[in-house]
């Protein structure tokens, strides 16, 4: 499975939408930066965006840094760095949680219980904390909890499925909303002067073509 084609189609509104919209008092916020708390990452921000985006900001930390930490080998074990982007850390996503427990704290409990559940697993399993453990201990974990149909029969990891559940849904959100996310899907918007009409081969499918005259002002539009 391509995990970050999933993830798109959670970014598109398939899982995560709740999560942006549910309960921030703004459309769309970013979280601080661990090098420069006033730094924004998204893409459009009104003045009423920022002012409560600081007052979500000069709260005291929610998470300690051993839970960051955990945090982070999470997100970058769900949106790890390839070709085309950075990955979840180079995105600022565990930056994004910790803003998003903060302006919705009913994410507090599950996900500060989430990650106390892994490390007791961990600990039973391996002898040492999730952040602790090696790489192939951290994957061989999240397989155990990424996918809901293998632990159906067994109850003692419905826990770990739930936090992981919301964990992959919070990445997801963060990163798709951030500019590493957005160079990852290729949206580029609308560029003014740009566009070059319909494709050749979509015009040929549907048997229609433009007419000498709209060629001619396409030209003079863009050039």
């Amino acid at each position: 499975m391509d995990r970050r084609k999933s993830l798109k189609l959670i970014a598109a509104g398939a899982l995560a939408t709740p999560v942006v919209i549910a309960g921030c008092n703004t459309d769309d916020k970013k979280a601080e930066s661990p090098q420069a708390n006033d730094q924004t990452f998204n893409l459009d921000r009104n003045p009423d965006e920022l002012k409560y985006e600081k007052e979500i900001l000069a709260k005291e930390k929610f998470f300690t840094p051993e839970e960051m930490t955990t945090i982070t080998v999470l997100a970058d074990i769900i949106i790890p760095k390839d070709a085309v982007s950075g990955s979840a850390s180079d995105a600022k996503v565990p930056a994004f949680i910790e803003f998003i427990v903060k302006d919705m704290p009913q994410h507090q409990v599950p996900m500060r219980g989430g990650l106390r559940w892994l490390d007791m697993h961990c600990l039973k399993k391996y002898e040492k904390a999730f952040k602790d453990c090696t790489p192939a201990q951290q994957i061989e974990m999240v397989d155990l909890i990424a996918y809901p149909e293998r632990a159906k029969d067994k109850p003692e990891l419905k826990p770990g499925v739930s936090f992981f559940s919301l964990m992959r849904n919070l990445t997801a959100t963060g990163f798709y909303t951030s500019e590493e996310g957005v160079k990852d899907i290729g949206y580029a918007g609308n560029k003014p002067t740009q566009w070059n009409g319909v494709p050749a081969e979509v015009l040929k499918q549907y048997n229609v073509a433009y007419t000498e005259k709209e060629i001619k002002e396409c030209i003079s539009f863009t050039s």
